[in-house]
């Protein structure tokens, strides 16, 4: 299949490798001052210059997140693995990277000189009065987690929510039509490789790829002569996909030029990618509702670069401590009753 390119989202990418940050460095040494200490109160994690992050902190969330995995895909998706990393290490991995950014967004808020309103503290109280009213005893004692911790864990979200908004807040491109204009093709695909046992590429020997062109051209031949392009694909097509809707970026280089230079209706020449020959045939040139929802995510897209410019220099500044020995005693909470999956949707209730 052949795959458009892929793009990130916008504050969840912009927590980018604060985990490997403060695990080893994230291989940016000498921008990033990275300390290992013994210097820890009782059940620090993390500190970030002089914010720190405790157990019960990273608790809510890890445990809020296991529930979420076992609600959808049940308990044993922990036996998962992946090159040798369990799930709940890679999982443990992307909560420290969530705490680690929010704690981040917190000293940026001291930089920038905001806080929050009497309103906003108010309704983080309010939020976490109502999820801490949810938990049993048995999942209190399990995340060793008070109501004033759970109340400070909304106001610190809600803070990093608002120094972004902040940051971003002048960005709004005008963007053009054409800018975002999106359009509808299908094609018929003759391959270039093969895949091995792992589900890797491995490209065609010179031989088997010129017999792929010959293909190619024959069956080329054939649509410029008129025959039924939907039938072409029947036969020919060894893509399991044949009909694409995409913007300009989203294509390989090549399939993109040749696409957007097609009228309705018309038929490409051949147009090689890693993919192998491709065929195109234009089925629509401008697709109003997929191009205006393209000009969402670009503007989107701009924001969040917007905002990593100044967070990633921000983030360069800092000091960051890794309580190494209590980072690997954290682990998930095996008791059934401590099945709690709501926090962010209480948050989001107060704050959406």
């Amino acid at each position: 299949m052949m795959k458009k390119k892929k793009s990130k989202c916008a504050m969840a990418a912009a927590v980018f490798c604060m985990a490997a940050l403060l695990m080893n460095g994230c291989g940016q040494e000498e921008k990033t001052k990275v300390v290992l200490t013994t210097g820890f109160e009782k059940d620090e994690v993390f500190r970030i210059d002089d914010v720190s992050c405790y157990k019960p902190e990273i608790m809510v969330y890890l445990t809020n997140t296991q529930n979420q995995y076992e609600q959808v895909y049940g308990s044993r998706i922990w036996e998962t693995q992946l090159n040798g990393v369990t799930l709940e290490e890679n999982v443990k991995e992307t909560v420290l990277a969530k705490v680690a950014q929010i704690k981040t967004m917190k000293l940026l808020a001291q930089q920038r000189d905001i806080t929050l309103s009497d309103e906003e503290q108010d309704l983080a109280m309010q939020a976490g009065k109502d999820y801490f009213a949810t938990l049993s005893p048995t999942k209190i004692e399990g995340m060793c987690v008070t109501e004033e911790i759970v109340i400070a864990l909304y106001e610190e979200y809600a803070l990093a929510e608002k120094v972004y908004d902040n940051i971003i807040k002048d960005i709004n491109p005008e963007i053009s039509d054409d800018e975002a204009r999106t359009i509808t093709v299908q094609h018929i695909l003759i391959k270039t490789y093969t895949l091995d046992g792992a589900g890797q590429r491995v490209p065609y020997t010179v031989k088997a790829k010129e017999e792929a062109y010959a293909k190619a051209k024959e069956v080329l031949a054939k649509a410029k002569a008129g025959d039924n392009f939907d039938a072409l694909i029947s036969a020919y097509n060894e893509d399991n996909k044949s009909i694409y809707s995409f913007g300009k970026g989203e294509m390989p280089s090549s399939y993109e030029t040749a696409a957007f230079n097609l009228g309705t209706g018309e038929i490409s020449d051949i147009v090689e990618t890693e993919y192998g020959y491709h065929i195109i045939q234009c089925m629509n040139t401008f697709n109003r509702e997929e191009t205006d929802a393209n000009k969402v995510k670009i503007v989107s897209q701009r924001k969040k670069e917007v905002f990593e410019e100044e967070y990633n220099t921000f983030v360069d500044s800092l000091i960051k401590n890794l309580n190494e020995d209590m980072w690997e005693e954290i682990s998930f909470l095996g008791d059934e009753e401590v099945d709690t999956a709501n926090f962010m949707d209480i948050y989001n209730y107060y704050f959406e």
